[in-house]
């Protein structure tokens, strides 16, 4: 959700030129390969946001093809701690940092209802638009 949000809000912006590369991935192998949560993409799509993802797992290479690295929780950030190369000049921080609600972290609501999938929808926004603030693109 948070990719196709981001990548919506760029497109938004006209900022194509600006980032050229959004993509996610996880910390673990288990759902490599696999698509969205059914309830991710069914809320992306009530706001006009399109998803097309696969799922793929982190690689130390990502420290080195993305200027940020941004993840949604704490067991997240210390598994990125972990893998990262030592001299990486990647910024790597809570998505939810940029949240100007001051919300950090960003709850996977994988086993709740679908009202954990419309507050991640309204994180994952207002993260993005402040990242993009913070980078004096918006």
């Amino acid at each position: 959700m948070a990719e196709a949000v981001f990548a919506h809000i760029v497109k938004q912006n006209n900022l194509q030129d600006n980032i050229t590369k959004i993509d996610s991935a996880g910390t673990a192998s288990y759902h490599v390969g696999s698509v969205p949560d059914n309830r991710s993409a069914s809320t992306c799509k009530a706001h006009g946001v399109a998803v097309k993802h696969k799922a793929r797992k982190v690689t130390k290479k990502d420290f080195e093809d993305f200027d940020y690295v941004l993840c949604m929780d704490e067991a997240n950030l210390s598994d990125l701690k972990k893998i990262q190369p030592s001299g990486s000049k990647a910024v790597l921080k809570l998505f939810g940092e940029y949240d100007p609600q001051g919300e950090l972290i960003i709850e996977d609501p994988y086993y709740g209802g679908n009202d954990g999938f419309e507050h991640n929808f309204r994180q994952v926004t207002r993260a993005s638009e402040g990242l993009l603030k913070s980078l004096k693109l918006i």
